[in-house]
């Protein structure tokens, strides 16, 4: 028997009218309006993997694509049931316990991003870690997002026992005071959070050249264009292999999809388009796990092709690393 969707609709009235009209009490059951704390463990190899979540940030979809349309955007928006005017961007890091050495990549909002942000701490602690167990604190780039947990507003130095390993690149960049003379002034708030985070501990940084390993099984891959150091990352234990892609792309409905759309926050949009393929056809080819930073959380899965573009595909959620 076939179900209308009137029909459908007429039956779940029916049944609320019937159980606003009961007299039988019912246990007072207040809406919450929270989650359980955002982290996620997987195995990879012998590595244990914690994603972490470090809450969203909202924004307009006006804008998000420089080189398509606004209604085209929407339209892509609507095919995977997103809102159509603006866009819930979320953050995630990742945290790789190699069972003697705890390591961080980027380091979320801290406490200066938006008030739906800064959730990281919290999940952090509820995943059973601490800021002082913390190894190496490895950057894959400077956008606030990834830094700004390095260091409070107060100027507390989060992780205390901590090495703290940044793209060369990144650091000639932001680190350059004829380039933040030079910088459209869009730009320069950019570079006075860089010597904030990183001025009272700038002689113990260490920099890291691309394409080399940097703890054993974490090697830094080339991944620039939405900065000029923006480093992706492969990690490799046993048979597991992992691609963590950084800002390679940002939300996956949008820019896995549209690899070849422009997002506002890529500096140059050229090399960030075809480093995004690149790295989403290493994904492919090697057929490699995949971590994001703005994918919808746990933020990692694989890579397909679909037509001129590709596919994300969630890993299933498991009960047990």
């Amino acid at each position: 028997m076939s179900l209308s969707r009137r029909h459908l609709f007429q039956s779940a009235a029916a049944l609320a009218a019937l159980d606003a009209g009961m007299t039988v009490a019912h246990a007072a059951a207040p809406l919450s309006k929270t989650q359980a704390p955002g982290f996620y463990r997987y195995a990879l190899g012998d590595l244990e993997l914690t994603a972490v979540h470090d809450g969203f940030f909202a924004r307009p979809l006006d804008g998000l694509v420089t080189n398509a349309p606004l209604q085209t955007v929407q339209d892509a928006a609507a095919a995977t049931f997103l809102p159509t005017d603006r866009i819930m961007i979320p953050f995630t890091t990742t945290v790789i316990n190699t069972g003697s050495r705890l390591v961080l990549i980027d380091t979320g909002n801290g406490d200066s991003g938006a008030v739906t942000s800064g959730k990281w701490m919290t999940n952090f602690r509820a995943a059973g870690f601490t800021p002082e167990q913390v190894d190496t604190v490895v950057l894959s780039h400077f956008h606030g997002d990834h830094i700004n947990g390095l260091r409070l507003k107060d100027g507390t130095a989060v992780f205390p026992n901590a090495e703290i390993m940044v793209p060369a690149a990144e650091w000639a960049y932001w680190m350059d005071d004829a380039k933040m003379a030079a910088a459209p002034d869009g730009l320069k708030p950019g570079f006075g959070n860089v010597r904030r985070v990183f001025g009272p501990m700038a002689k113990d940084v260490k920099q890291y050249a691309p394409e080399r390993e940097l703890i054993t099984g974490l090697t830094a891959v080339t991944a620039t264009g939405h900065t000029p150091g923006h480093t992706a990352f492969a990690v490799t234990s046993g048979t597991g292999r992992l691609l963590l892609v950084s800002d390679t792309a940002n939300h996956p409905a949008l820019f896995v999809r549209h690899p070849d759309w422009s997002g506002v926050f890529d500096m140059d949009p050229d090399t960030a388009r075809n480093t995004r393929r690149r790295i989403l056809e290493l994904a492919v080819s090697e057929r490699m796990q995949v971590a994001f930073y703005h994918a919808p959380f746990p933020a990692t899965g694989y890579i397909a092709t679909s037509g001129s573009g590709f596919e994300f595909l969630p890993k299933a959620w498991n009960s047990a690393v």
